[in-house]
């Protein structure tokens, strides 16, 4: 069992920044590959980056590919998000997503097992 907990979401400006993190528990083979997620209103839901935790692996989506910065803390077990420049099309629930497996499972678009309760962003002027 995975536990995941979003926070950091809030409203900001064009061209602000904000950093969202993850916090995570439980057993470290499910939660091999990590992703954030993220749906604004009446959009599908987007992947904005996943990473793999046993290879150091990351993927970053075309639409924040740039703007955004992955890091991670182990002595916290929290990964980051921080993203730059952030425009109006950035707004909508962001949710960690994590699932086991390797890399090329997690990039075949495998379903993500376990996720968090979603922290919101909202941008505008």
């Amino acid at each position: 069992q995975v536990h995941l907990a979003e926070s950091g979401g809030g409203s900001v400006q064009p061209g602000g920044s904000l950093t969202l993190a993850c916090q995570f528990s439980g057993s470290a083979a499910s939660r091999n590959c990590m992703a954030w997620f993220r749906q604004g209103p009446g959009k599908e839901r987007e992947t904005v980056i996943m990473f793999y935790t046993g290879g150091g692996v990351t993927w970053y989506g075309d639409s924040v590919k740039g703007r955004v910065t992955f890091s991670r803390d182990d002595d916290k077990n929290t990964v980051y998000l921080k993203m730059n420049n952030l425009k109006p099309e950035d707004s909508g629930m962001y949710f960690c997503a994590a699932r086991g497996g390797t890399w090329s499972t997690c990039r075949n678009g495998a379903d993500f097992d376990y996720w968090g309760q979603g922290t919101q962003v909202t941008v505008s002027s």
